[in-house]
């Protein structure tokens, strides 16, 4: 996982792969099928190990606090020194070729499936508070959306935590002077 967090799906070679699993090719090959099974497998575990925490924040009460979990959730991932910068699937879709086109519809389909959730619950949660002022749900998604891979990249690019959560408050100014939780320091 590690590997493909790093390089990317394309960049993550057999070389490297086999150093990362302490697997040889044979190995490899054995035990997972193919680099795309491996990277399928990473992708979930991934989503087990480093993002359990937007089902918290799609619970939150208001668009607001969802938001708000969200983003400074990522920050704290893409931003930290104990895992590679950035995001997995972001990174992995912006480095593939058109020779794994796979990869890119899956990460795609995973990407969509974060933003109709998203959609789904800032909808019901419309009715506890409000969306950002001039701003509907579809809107309102497409942002958030678009912020979160900004992260990712930006993370890539050598930006720290703090700076991330700077981003996420910049964000969430969008709302006014609503009260925010601790999660804003």
């Amino acid at each position: 996982m590690f590997a493909f967090w790093r390089y990317g799906y394309e960049g993550a070679s057999m070389s490297v792969l086999m150093e990362a699993t302490g697997l040889g090719k044979t190995s490899l090959y054995r035990t997972f099928g193919s680099k795309e099974e491996l990277f399928r497998r990473a992708v979930e575990l991934y989503h087990e190990e480093f993002l359990a925490f937007r089902e918290r924040a799609l619970a939150e009460p208001t668009p607001r606090r969802i938001v708000e979990k969200l983003l400074f959730g990522l920050a704290e991932l893409h931003g930290d020194d104990s895992t590679p910068p950035g995001c997995l699937e972001t990174g992995g879709a912006l480095t593939c070729g058109p020779d794994n086109e796979f990869v890119q519809k899956q990460l795609a389909a995973n990407r969509e499936a974060i933003a109709a959730m998203l959609e789904r619950r800032l909808s019901e949660a419309s009715g506890n508070g409000p969306l950002p002022p001039g701003l509907g749900v579809a809107e309102t998604v497409a942002l958030v959306v678009t912020v979160i891979q900004g992260m990712a990249v930006q993370a890539v690019n050598g930006h720290s935590t703090a700076w991330l959560r700077g981003v996420a408050r910049s964000v969430l100014t969008l709302w006014g002077n609503e009260a925010s939780s601790s999660a804003t320091d």
